[in-house]
């Protein structure tokens, strides 16, 4: 007689209830930072007259504001976070790596590399940024896991988490480089380069959303096959999942999250990271919610992010780049530094 490989428990009655509440709860919550980034700034703004600007558009310098300088970022904020939040809940599900994440795996490094050269020595601007931000992080992530997997050992979380360290060093040393060299890169360039939503207009939004929505919708259709990888790939195999579709389709998925994010907004570390965890606790190791939460999460942190910047230094702003790193960077540590981290 056969036997049945056992299937993991299911959700407890609490959990159960609690994933779809916990949900709403956080696009309620959502919703709560959107309205203040739009109306929170160098001027606050009521949110009687956001709502004004929104609806009965009048001119007027309140209304100038909130439609072609604070919506147009908030957009932009919203689906970068979620684009990042996603893009980190797949790396570690589909490689089983708790500490794997754009940027400390060196994608937004290898994004942001291409994106500078091409700008700078060979003029490319606009929305062809987008194709040398996805051929960088295609080849980084390509680098991190050939560098991770020399030799004899497996790559290894702690492997891969160093590879890319390395790897990010690496290039952002071309980078200073190329910036240093040229005075109007280091113009251009300089805000972009520490992660950035300051002055992005909704033209830049429109130039990689069809990017972002795909690697959002393509992401989110993938909860039931990160499942059955999450069993290992002979188990995942036997109950009928196509491990090469699955990686292949998840590296397309990363390269259009990462590349899009990375093209407008610059590269932002440790969202990937953050929140898959966070989400974690939440749901459990369901991908099917664990992803959903992963992107409605990072939107929260990367649009509360910015708002805090702009709060935390009278007169001027600190980057969202910053933040992120100021909240992510203690996680980390304490992921590497945990003796209960295993992979996922």
């Amino acid at each position: 007689m056969a036997l049945r490989a056992p299937s993991p428990p299911g959700p407890t009655r609490a959990r159960r209830v609690a994933r779809p509440t916990g949900l709403l709860l956080a696009l309620a919550v959502l919703g709560g930072c959107v309205l203040l980034s739009i109306s929170v700034g160098s001027k606050a703004i009521a949110p009687v007259e956001v709502w004004n600007a929104l609806v009965h558009y009048d001119g007027g310098y309140d209304h100038d504001v909130v439609r072609s300088l604070r919506v147009p970022r908030t957009i932009l904020g919203v689906f970068v976070g979620a684009a990042l939040g996603l893009a980190g809940a797949l790396m570690q599900g589909l490689t089983r790596n708790p500490l794997a994440e754009p940027g400390i795996l060196g994608v937004n490094s290898g994004a942001a590399a291409a994106v500078v050269v091409s700008s700078v020595v060979l003029g490319v601007s606009g929305t062809a940024l987008v194709w040398p931000a996805f051929i960088g992080a295609a080849l980084a992530a390509v680098a991190v896991y050939a560098l991770g997997s020399r030799g004899r050992a497996a790559a290894t979380p702690v492997r891969l988490a160093l590879a890319g360290t390395a790897l990010a060093a690496v290039l952002q040393g071309l980078v200073h480089g190329v910036v240093v060299l040229n005075d109007f890169a280091f113009d251009r360039i300089r805000f972009w380069q520490v992660g950035s939503l300051v002055g992005r207009d909704i033209e830049i939004f429109w130039q990689v959303a069809p990017f972002l929505v795909a690697g959002i919708v393509l992401t989110l259709c993938m909860g039931p096959s990160l499942n059955a990888v999450a069993l290992g790939d002979d188990l995942a195999a036997s109950l009928g999942a196509r491990i090469p579709v699955v990686r292949a389709l998840a590296a397309v998925g990363i390269i259009l999250l990462c590349g899009a994010a990375t093209a407008a907004a610059g590269p932002i570390w440790f969202v990937g990271l953050v929140i898959p965890h966070i989400a974690r606790i939440i749901t459990g190791p369901d991908q099917r919610w664990l992803l959903p939460y992963s992107a409605v999460l990072g939107a929260i942190l990367l649009t509360a992010s910015d708002v805090v910047g702009r709060l935390v230094v009278p007169g001027a702003e600190l980057e969202v780049g910053i933040i992120t790193a100021i909240v992510g960077a203690p996680v980390f540590i304490a992921l590497v530094r945990s003796r209960k981290m295993a992979q996922l």
